[in-house]
């Protein structure tokens, strides 16, 4: 994918784009920018879209074991984790002189009422959230420790630094530098204990979740966005053997956006 510099080869880009009307036609314009050439062969991964696309696509190749770095063009609304858009001019040259910057999704393990294992891999966060009124009871443990014996709330969350400024910021969770090596452990509108809001923990951690009444007090799970239902025990811990890479112009990595954003008023 690259040489014994780090260089993407250039020569080798393929290109996706969501299914939105103007990322097809972004696509259409930039159909004869270059010779692309289909994922299987790429060097790295051009991908026309907003941050969901973006997940999407890395949920793709992490599921079929062919993750290649990827270069996000921002044709959605947000785009944290894409980078600006400014056509076919130029655009080898960006994705040569990018800046790539190494991420790990987490690895969830979930086990349902039934017994059943769920496994899927989370890139922002890993949420459990009650699925009727019933206020959540949760009991969380760190390392085999228990730590919080109930959270009764609407659910916790546990998050990536990639994850720190999605749904982890909007439930006032902590922004995290991408190099922080950390992890946000986040509660979601909590009751109990009334004075506790979240956890900044090691990267290291291996984080167990435990459901306090799951029959009357039912739980779902939601790994980015892929979800189950009626869990009652989830474990999740960093998934280093799936390392990712995002590229980023220089001077609009995602780590100087996450110290950015944390100056936003």
């Amino acid at each position: 994918m690259t040489d014994a510099n780090g260089t993407i080869d250039t020569s080798r880009l393929a290109l996706l784009a969501s299914p939105t009307d103007r990322a097809r036609e972004a696509a259409s314009a930039l159909a004869d920018c270059m010779d692309w050439v289909p994922l299987d062969e790429a060097s790295a991964v051009v991908v026309l879209g907003g941050d969901g696309y973006l997940l999407d696509v890395l949920h793709q190749m992490l599921d079929e074991e062919k993750v290649r770095p990827v270069y996000g063009l921002n044709l959605g609304t947000v785009g944290f984790l894409m980078n600006r858009h400014r056509g076919c001019e130029g655009l080898a040259r960006r994705v040569a002189k990018a800046k790539p910057m190494q991420v790990c999704p987490l690895r969830m393990t979930a086990i349902d009422q039934d017994g059943i294992a769920h496994h899927s891999c989370a890139i922002n966060e890993v949420s459990l959230l009650r699925e009727t009124r019933q206020t959540a009871k949760i009991e969380i443990s760190v390392n085999d420790k228990v730590r919080i014996p109930e959270l009764a709330g609407d659910g916790v969350l546990l998050a990536t630094p990639v994850g720190s400024t999605a749904y982890n910021l909007s439930a006032h969770g902590p922004i995290l530098p991408l190099d922080s090596h950390m992890l946000a452990l986040t509660p979601i509108s909590p009751f109990r204990p009334r004075r506790w809001r979240g956890a900044i923990l090691p990267d290291r951690s291996r984080v167990t979740f435990r459901i306090r009444e799951p029959a009357k007090r039912p739980v779902m799970v939601v790994a980015d966005q892929k979800e189950f239902r009626d869990v009652a025990e989830v474990h999740v811990e960093i998934a280093r053997d799936k390392e990712m890479t995002l590229l980023f112009d220089p001077g609009h990595a995602l780590d100087e956006r996450i110290v950015a954003e944390q100056f936003v008023v």
